[in-house]
């Protein structure tokens, strides 16, 4: 069965019309300004759980107890160079 030109014609322009609405789908997904903003509402959702939010207050705890004792070594250390220089101790 031969089809008739104006058949042909009404499916290609079918398959274009869905051609053109997958292009502005894609187009839409791929837009890099909505993917920012899908990858930023996803960390936000991410680092508000409570599970990360008591791992990263522990990280932020250690750190500064690390941050802290070696200040606290630096003076100790600036001290005993003092003390040393100024003749109180001799080694």
């Amino acid at each position: 069965m031969a089809r008739d030109t104006e058949s042909i014609e009404r499916d290609i322009e079918r398959a274009r019309e869905q051609l053109a609405a997958t292009l502005d789908q894609l187009g839409e997904r791929a837009d890099p300004r909505k993917l920012a903003e899908q990858a930023q509402a996803s960390v936000v959702a991410t680092v508000t759980k409570p599970p990360v939010l008591a791992a990263a207050a522990g990280v932020v705890v250690i750190v500064a107890l690390v941050v802290g004792s070696k200040i606290r070594g630096a003076r100790r250390e600036k001290q005993l160079i003092r003390a040393i220089a100024e003749g109180k101790i001799s080694l």
